[in-house]
């Protein structure tokens, strides 16, 4: 298991590596450090004088280490919008998005479960029948249609929940990098939106997933053999079919994780969710390409690092992954 866990590891690695290399080419083709840092107004001799201080003439190779030795100590650039650190406007602003993946998790794992069971156990019923027709409506709605659904049905007409913003917040840790929303009643409900409008990307695969991973592992001859040895109903469905029905589900549960991730941009960008995809919007709409590689690495990285963890987490539960990978 150690030799495992050590080559998913030099994976991550390499693909961080990969991922740091296109995005400082995309910061070297496309970004003009100087102007951002003097602006317009100095002549194009002062220029070439301070893109020759700042190692702008540099071979790319020797920019490139230079790169990454930087942000190995976590300099990423500076934001000129913020006039901070790149990576501290990351820091500051992950906080939101990171509790809106927590809540949509949330809602995947305790919705999906037990509603892609109950369809594997009883497919006809009026329920299974009802979830997936509303499985089939939830794949074909984009998210930010969803969201101002959402909000017309449950802001405007029903005025019941907010329709945008974080709500009130404690500071987590009294150093004002972590406001959590989740620790009060009116932080919690604005929570609930934004939470629904992104879990509804994924909801209704999860569903469909569980559904027809559980009838197929209830076809198993092993599970005609617990039924055949008298076993509780109960006991062959949740201990011997379900946990066979949880393997493929752990691996796309991480894999779209991390493109729900991504995908908090549209979310955030209609409830004016005060995130990290908000402010990679306001980066593009002001081309402050530090603010955009930032993103782009932290966003990799977390990817990345989900990845990892759900392939470790795979290793442990079915050991035949691991006898495989070290052939």
């Amino acid at each position: 298991m150690f030799a495992f866990i050590i080559r998913r590891i030099i994976q991550a690695v390499v693909v961080m590596m990969v991922i740091s290399l296109v995005g400082f080419s995309i910061k070297s083709k496309i970004g003009d450090p100087v102007r951002d840092l003097v602006g317009e107004r100095v002549t194009p001799e002062e220029r070439a004088q301070i893109a020759d201080k700042m190692g702008l003439n540099d071979p790319f190779l020797i920019q490139y280490t230079r790169f990454v030795k930087q942000a190995l100590k976590g300099d990423l650039g500076r934001s000129f919008i913020y006039n901070k650190p790149a990576l501290e406007v990351i820091v500051r602003h992950a906080p939101a998005t990171l509790e809106l993946l927590i809540g949509t998790a949330l809602i995947i794992i305790f919705v999906s479960l037990p509603l892609g069971i109950q369809s594997a156990l009883q497919p006809r019923s009026l329920l299974s029948r009802f979830t997936m027709s509303f499985s089939t409506l939830g794949v074909s709605m984009p998210v930010f249609l969803t969201a101002i659904l959402l909000i017309y049905l449950f802001a405007v007409n029903l005025q019941i929940l907010p329709s945008y913003g974080r709500g009130e917040t404690v500071d987590l840790f009294g150093n004002g990098y972590w406001k959590t929303g989740f620790l009060t009643h009116d932080g919690r409900m604005h929570l609930i939106l934004p939470c629904l409008s992104l879990s509804s990307i994924m909801l209704p695969l999860f569903i469909r997933l569980i559904r027809s991973e559980m009838m197929e592992v209830l076809e198993t001859e092993y599970i005609k053999y617990a039924w055949a040895k008298g076993l509780s109903p109960a006991r062959i469905w949740m201990v011997h079919a379900f946990k066979n029905t949880l393997l493929p589900v752990i691996t796309v549960f991480g894999v779209q994780m991390g493109i729900t991730f991504a995908f908090t941009i549209l979310t955030e960008l209609v409830f004016q969710w005060q995130g990290m995809g908000f402010i990679f919007l306001e980066a593009v709409e002001r081309s402050d390409i530090s603010l955009l590689i930032a993103y782009l690495v932290v966003v990799a990285g977390v990817f990345v690092l989900v990845n990892t963890v759900v392939d470790i987490i795979y290793g442990f539960i079915n050991p035949t992954i691991r006898i495989a990978g070290t052939r």
